[in-house]
């Protein structure tokens, strides 16, 4: 090994939070070799609609330009249809937002104002600035991917290769602990770097978590349908959109260009279907439940069958640092939820931000600690949960509700919305925790079971006096299914 293989840092992976992570430890004075597979722009329709959660996470590293100068288009909220029934909901006030999560820069991250939105074709900053509520923001996924790669391969203290990581190399004298990464360069080239740590942000189809465990692997419960709707006609401009139905499952919309439209349509389904079939579905489901101003373009999306599927997956996170020593994960590749809240870089980016502020060099100056490294990592497992348990324990609950398919979880979902009607701190909750504002398990379970009893009572409202027996029994029946679908989850990610 020579003093040019070796590193403090190798990051795998220049997703979303690769970038990020090896961004913010270069600025500490690290010295970070980052790893790529393919350093072109990709093309995915994952990752495109970033919470006000993300965005404050971004500010917080100095990366938030990365979101400038790429078209994108600033989130206020949702618009919920349901039933012929429009909602919208407006994202948290920044005093709030403020008061209850505040923004404290990543140490040495932060400077010549690299934590403040630009103005471009489709930002204005004055108007960011003074908007009284919080934001988000949505925009192509490869191109804000790529602003987040040119903002790391400009640091000096970082070096991007592109290769394809084959292995993590093992000290010889402790299996048990990552000194390095093996690297196909090309046909026949390969080359070995070795660092004090090594991070894998490889996303949802890592190679590498299975080095804490064969059986630490995701589970797939349904897929989502996207397709590209160009020059929408959006019922609630500047919004996420919710459409609920009776004959579909939860369809998500969102602009994420001035010409570009993104719909996300799920499908209830273990395994990917056929394309036929999600024609079949499209077309004689989902269209006619899409609000009027919508189908046009729909339509004509729907008729270039150019419509790609994705896994919704679900991996809560595991404990790290004591079975494998200098290895961590972060991002997808240690935790997943189900895509419909738009909560995955939220979480990924507040590791990074988390995981940089533990490792920084006041806190843990020689990285080759392995005691220290250790009380650190499990430092961030703890720490990570506040956000990463309700973000994720959340998307499970909303497409529950949202993709009602028995009794008990239709009249939870026709309780949850009638529950948004009712304003106030109804709303503001709710949305403060979809936005990654409101990081608090408890506020979350006080709304979620404040919904199943209020459905219980609208239930029996609506049965009147003849229905009441039945509307006793359907309450047990509610209640049950609300346990069920929320008390497994929240324990798994807390305990």
């Amino acid at each position: 090994m020579t003093e040019s293989d070796s590193y403090d840092v190798i990051v795998v992976g220049a997703g979303v939070v690769g970038p990020t992570v090896a961004t913010a430890l270069a600025r500490q004075g690290r010295k970070v070799m980052i790893v790529e597979r393919d350093w072109s722009m990709p093309d995915r329709i994952v990752g495109e609609l970033m919470q006000p959660g993300g965005l404050k996470a971004l500010r917080e590293l100095g990366m938030i330009q990365a979101i400038n100068n790429i078209e994108a288009i600033h989130v206020s909220g949702y618009y919920i249809l349901f039933g012929g029934s429009e909602l919208n909901i407006d994202y948290p006030e920044k005093t709030d937002a403020n008061r209850t999560n505040q923004t404290i820069p990543v140490p040495d991250c932060v400077k010549d104002d690299n934590d403040k939105v630009l103005t471009d074709s489709t930002i204005k900053s004055e108007e960011w600035d003074n908007d009284p509520r919080v934001r988000g923001v949505a925009f192509r996924h490869g191109e804000f991917l790529m602003n987040l790669r040119k903002i790391t391969k400009s640091e000096p203290n970082v070096t991007a290769v592109e290769g394809n990581v084959t292995q993590m190399i093992k000290s010889p004298d402790d299996p048990n602990r990552v000194i390095g990464v093996r690297v196909k360069k090309n046909k026949d080239v390969y080359e070995e770097y070795y660092a004090k740590v090594t991070i894998a942000c490889d996303g949802i189809y890592s190679k590498f978590r299975k080095e804490l465990g064969e059986d630490y692997a995701p589970t797939v419960e349904s897929h989502f349908v996207g397709l590209s709707l160009m020059n929408c006609d959006l019922p609630s401009k500047y919004r996420g959109h919710v459409v609920l139905g009776t004959e579909h499952f939860p369809v998500i919309i969102y602009q994420i260009s001035p010409e570009e439209t993104r719909i996300l349509c799920a499908y209830k389904s273990t395994k990917t279907p056929p394309q036929a079939e999600l024609y079949q579905y499209l077309q004689s489901k989902v269209l006619p439940g899409l609000p009027k101003p919508i189908r046009p373009s729909f339509s004509a999306a729907l008729e270039t069958r150019k419509f790609r599927v994705m896994p919704n997956q679900y991996l809560p996170a595991r404990k790290q640092g004591r079975d494998l020593k200098g290895y961590i994960l972060i991002g997808d590749s240690l935790n997943m939820r189900h895509p419909l809240t738009g909560g995955g870089m939220t979480v990924g980016l507040n590791d990074a931000v988390l995981l940089t502020k533990l490792l920084h060099p006041e806190n843990i100056e020689d990285l080759s600690n392995q005691a220290l490294l250790e009380k650190r990592l499990l430092q961030f497992h703890t720490k990570r949960k506040n956000l990463d348990g309700v973000i994720n324990t959340l998307s499970i609950a909303l497409y529950s509700l949202f993709a009602a398919d028995s009794r008990p979880l239709k009249i939870l979902q026709k309780g949850c919305y009638q529950y948004f009607l009712r304003g106030g701190s109804c709303v503001s909750g709710p949305i403060g925790l979809l936005s990654g504002m409101l990081p608090f398990p408890m506020i979350l379970f006080n709304h979620f079971f404040s919904v199943a009893f209020f459905a219980i009572y609208c239930n029996i409202v609506a049965r009147g006096l003849l229905g009441f027996p039945m509307a006793i029994y359907e309450a047990f029946e509610t209640l049950y299914t609300a346990v069920v679908i929320f008390t497994p989850y929240i324990i798994r990610e807390l305990m």
